[in-house]
């Protein structure tokens, strides 16, 4: 293994950490760096697909140096045909993302569980599996901050909302700037997602009511004449589709302040561990809303959590923290140092449990997984 890959960390305690994962039921696992384009384009976030490094095959097929190793991980898993369920898997290597400054080789370690039923303790294994790793890292001086879109999904099937409006607020969760704006624009206000609303919005009235097929035909048009073939990853078709809702959104955007108000409420909601679930059965009672099972779902993998030897002090529950892969679709959680002004999280992960689905396998496969940013551990170890 490089320096680069080591992330400047002393190589025995990679090798101790690694070992730790693999005495949890870890399996070592190295997918190939090379992987299909097509499947990142498709399914992680924006902001992963504008960072991408693509190539192309002698074959002409679309080609990407991994970006994460979440769905490298899970490819291998539905390759093998010895594989079988639960399975546990770790990994050590880089990651390849366009960044500003710097050559976009990210070197990580992290683990992944795939298949467990015992949801609240799966995510409870893997979290204190982060935190030990941290630990013998010699990084224990840290805070912990958990989110749940799934909270966040009940909280909208609860409230008078158009679906598209409910759909594109789940989009933006996670984006905070960006649902904030939203939320403006359902209560009258003149929020929005960027500097040219004016512009956008007269076309989008233009294609308010219009026939789906003939608003495609426009869109695809345009971008044709405009020499583009894909933007962000996604395509002409699903470009116009975007359009067309963006339209249902503009012809709907005010008259949904109570909604506004009740989902600005939930999104500010911030408390330790210890008084998270109070705090959310408060706002349920108090919007008349019914979050019975996920907030059971909650506070069980709260106990897991304490019964594993998580500090609920050390815990802090943000409503409106969601990781930013379109993948996650649950309890996502990061891992702060107090102590050290790392460039961001050392620990980032959380539940993605329809991937498995997407990428190929004809059962659901429930999963939760966790990465370690290797350079930024190695940074708040100076500090």
């Amino acid at each position: 293994m490089t320096g680069a890959q080591q992330g400047g960390l002393d190589p025995a305690k990679i090798d101790a950490v690694l070992a730790l994962f693999q005495a949890a039921g870890h399996h070592p696992v190295t997918p190939a760096i090379l992987q299909p384009a097509d499947v990142f384009l498709d399914l992680t976030g924006e902001d992963i697909r504008r960072r991408l490094f693509l190539t192309n095959g002698t074959d002409g097929i679309d080609l990407c140096l991994r970006p994460d190793f979440t769905i490298p991980v899970c490819r291998h898993h539905l390759a093998d045909p010895a594989a079988s369920l639960p399975a546990a898997y770790s990994y050590h290597g880089p990651v390849f993302r366009q960044r500003a400054d710097g050559l976009g080789e990210i070197p990580q370690i992290g683990a992944e569980s795939l298949g467990r039923t015992d949801i609240p303790e799966a995510d409870a294994d893997l979290l204190a599996l982060s935190v030990n790793a941290l630990d013998a890292f010699g990084l224990s001086d840290i805070s912990i901050r958990i989110g749940d879109e799934t909270l966040f999904a009940a909280v909208l099937a609860g409230l008078d909302l158009p679906n598209v409006w409910r759909r594109r607020l789940r989009d933006l969760f996670g984006e905070t700037d960006k649902l904030t704006k939203a939320l403006e624009r359902m209560s009258g206000g003149n929020g929005s997602e960027d500097d040219n609303r004016d512009v956008r919005l007269g076309f989008l009235s233009a294609l308010e009511g219009a026939d789906p097929e003939a608003a495609h035909a426009v869109v695809e048009d345009l971008l044709s004449i405009a020499g583009i073939s894909a933007v962000g990853g996604r395509t002409p078709s699903e470009i116009a589709e975007r359009f067309l809702e963006q339209a249902a959104l503009a012809n709907g955007a005010s008259g949904h302040t109570r909604a506004a108000e009740t989902l600005s409420t939930y999104l500010a909601l911030s408390a330790d561990g210890s008084g998270a679930a109070a705090a959310l059965k408060t706002f349920a009672k108090d919007y008349g809303l019914g979050l019975d099972a996920p907030l059971s779902a909650f506070e069980r993998r709260l106990e897991a959590l304490t019964q594993k030897g998580i500090d609920p002090s050390k815990i802090r529950f943000s409503a409106d923290f969601g990781r930013r892969l379109d993948y996650y679709s649950g309890f996502v959680f990061e891992i702060h140092s107090k102590a050290a002004d790392a460039a961001g999280p050392l620990v980032g992960g959380g539940r993605y449990d329809k991937l498995v689905t997407l990428l190929g396998s004809s059962e659901d496969v429930p999963a939760i997984g966790f990465s370690m940013w290797l350079d930024r551990i190695a940074g708040a170890q100076k500090d």
